[in-house]
């Protein structure tokens, strides 16, 4: 939790750009517009929105990163100013159980290709028996606890080894993505139909043409997809040199990356269809662990499987255990190490079953990304209104770290952010409880839900600095 060192801060505009070139080249973003074209986009109306969506998110995550690289703080201090040295806590702990989830599908997607490996060489376990209660088989469940433990063992090796991994993670999984972009066209003779028609290819399905009905959930969804991380991003740039070299590092290594690699899904998904015309599961053709797993040599085969657990081990890392590590920490941090913190995100990662939550990718996309963009925009608009609006970028370190000072409030709580937070999030929850199908509401609750991150942001936003002012001027 103590801020880091002038002498330690050595990350250069190379590393933020290498971080997120690491973070962005990874399976779900390989899949993001999966969902999008089976709602009735077509290839380049998914790959625009999804680069739109990563320009959106750059902004609030330049600015929070501010704070890291001026003060050399983690998130959960840097939320102190706002919340109170207590009430910081509860941003954290919205933002440590949506890195939970995300933990969770990383390591499942990773389990995923060992067992994709395995099932090749051991075809048995294609028939394992399966557990009725958790709805996958023996053989899957082996290789996600597998993975699962690879995840834990660098856990407790620490921080040094996470860095080591994405630098080496990086060229990798572009080199993986560019090779089977080479080759589904020289398989396919071509790109196939996805990308030759103005109108959305969806096999078997009947929403072709659908651009506007769907753009704001998919924006919203691309915009939550690294909003986690545009709230928790001074755990990173902490360790910044100067903000030139965070600022411009994060804006060539963020939209780019996930733009290029989500079209290098879109574009080999769509050869798949040409190459493999009679495939009984044409949906999962998406999935490049199942397409990779149809080639036949097994030096490729498992190459390309060790390059995506790799690769998946190194984002999951990353992007879902240094923050939420630190959150827990922050909780009780006599008790809670960082290796400790990691060890309880690992452990809920597996209570959540990722797997149900990636059995549909609209599901994915409108229940689960738009669902936690509610409670990460609603965050990060209390967090920019005060260290951007309400203090102009200046905090008083000491304070952060001091009983009694500037940012005890009540006992340690702000109540105008704490109030704020409830109230951005409070207009999302019916529409999100229609999502899951838990409950029928008016159109209105289903629009809103829609701009989700939006709603919450700007009126957490607008509430915190009406609130403060008002509580100021008493």
């Amino acid at each position: 939790m103590a801020p880091v060192g002038l002498d330690r801060r050595t990350w250069g505009f190379r590393d933020f750009a290498a971080l997120w070139v690491s973070m962005a080249a990874c399976i779900p973003t390989y899949q993001l517009a999966s969902g999008m074209i089976a709602e009735g986009m077509n290839w380049w109306q998914a790959v625009i929105t999804i680069f739109l969506g990563n320009v959106i998110v750059l902004l609030p995550m330049i600015l929070n990163a501010h704070a890291g690289t001026k003060y050399g703080i983690p998130f959960p201090v840097y939320c102190r100013a706002s919340f109170g040295l207590r009430g910081a806590n509860l941003p954290a702990m919205v933002r440590a159980f949506v890195a939970c989830g995300w933990f969770g599908i990383q390591t499942w997607i990773g389990g995923h290709a060992l067992y994709s490996i395995a099932a090749e060489f051991v075809p048995s376990l294609k028939t394992a028996p399966n557990i009725e209660r958790l709805g996958i088989n023996a053989g899957q469940l082996t290789c996600f606890l597998l993975f699962w433990s690879v995840n834990v063992f660098v856990i407790l090796r620490g921080i040094e080894t996470i860095r080591i991994l994405l630098n080496v993670k990086a060229p990798i999984l572009l080199g993986l993505g560019l090779a089977l972009l080479a080759w589904a066209y020289w398989a396919a003779g071509g790109f196939g139909e996805m990308l030759s028609r103005e109108s959305a290819f969806v096999p078997g399905g009947s929403k072709s043409g659908r651009f506007w009905p769907i753009f704001a959930a998919t924006l919203t969804a691309n915009v939550s997809f690294w909003a986690t991380l545009s709230l928790n991003i001074p755990d990173f740039s902490r360790h910044a040199r100067t903000q030139r070299d965070q600022a411009i590092g994060q804006a060539v290594g963020l939209p780019p990356t996930m733009a290029l690699y989500s079209f290098i899904g879109i574009a080999v998904t769509s050869a798949s269809f040409v190459i493999y015309p009679n495939d009984p599961h044409p949906e999962k053709l998406w999935d490049p662990v199942y397409l990779l797993s149809k080639f036949q040599n097994p030096i490729v085969l498992i190459v390309s499987m060790f390059a995506l657990c790799l690769a998946t081990l190194a984002t999951n890392i990353a992007a879902n255990v240094v923050s939420p590590a630190n959150d827990f920490s922050h909780l009780a941090p006599r008790l809670i190490s960082f290796r400790i913190g990691g060890l309880i995100t690992a452990i809920c990662g597996v209570l959540i079953q990722p797997w149900r939550l990636l059995a549909d990718p609209t599901g994915y996309i409108f229940t689960w990304l738009v669902g936690v963009s509610a409670l990460l925009g609603s965050a990060g608009g209390i967090l920019l209104a005060d260290y951007v609006v309400l203090r102009r970028m200046t905090l008083d370190l000491d304070g952060l770290y001091r009983r009694g000072g500037p940012y005890w409030y009540r006992a340690g709580f702000n109540p105008v952010a704490v109030i704020a937070l409830l109230l951005g999030i409070a207009p999302c929850v019916p529409g999100f409880l229609a999502q899951a199908k838990l409950l029928e509401v008016n159109e209105i609750w289903t629009t809103i839900y829609t701009y989700a991150w939006f709603v919450s942001f700007i009126l957490s936003f607008s509430l915190y600095l009406i609130g403060m002012r008002i509580t100021r001027s008493r």
